[in-house]
């Protein structure tokens, strides 16, 4: 997914530095698409995330009032999850941000035509 956005991010900057750009309409039709499917990534990775959070913490509670081995292996795999998971999350939330800014830029290009 990462890539992905990525190689689509890369591709639409390039229209946006074209700034002479023929279908532009049906350019800013696709690019609010793809908007909706990686807010809907976005939106799948934070549940996960907040759910991975919760099982973590519940873990660490358990286990300051039952001291054991085992649970000390699943807090570690629990953390270990968590701290990709909230990267991941925070990336697709920057480059989600990033691109509502490309799609202001797509309809000022359309304006000045």
């Amino acid at each position: 997914m990462k890539s992905y956005m990525k190689d689509y991010i890369n591709c639409i900057d390039s229209y946006i530095k074209e700034k002479n750009i023929s279908d532009i309409d049906e350019i800013i039709e696709t690019h609010l698409v793809k908007i909706k499917f990686f807010m809907h990534e976005r939106l799948i990775h934070l549940l996960v995330t907040i759910l991975f959070a919760i099982m973590t913490l519940m873990t660490l509670f358990v286990l300051l009032n039952n001291s054991s081995i085992e649970l000390m292996i699943l807090l570690v795999l629990f953390v270990c999850l968590l701290v990709p998971y909230i990267y991941h999350y925070y990336y697709l939330e920057n480059s989600v941000q990033y691109m509502y800014r490309e799609y202001d830029e797509l309809r000022k290009l359309k304006l000045k035509k």
